[in-house]
């Protein structure tokens, strides 16, 4: 049997609160808090996540 490989990216987003750069998952299941200050960068949405910042890059 063959493990899945998983066909979501990372992406690097900036938090709009305290600046900090963060790397995630973009097919999280669970709410993204921001490591520095706790604000919410994304949240799930059936699939991928509902982005609550901008986008920096996708790795």
């Amino acid at each position: 049997m063959r493990a899945k490989s998983h066909s979501g990216k990372f992406i690097k987003v900036m938090c709009p609160k305290c600046k900090n750069e963060q790397i995630i998952f973009e097919k999280a299941t669970t709410v993204i808090p921001c490591l520095v200050c706790g604000n919410i960068l994304a949240e799930p949405a059936g699939g991928k996540i509902r982005l609550k910042t901008r986008v920096l890059e996708a790795l």
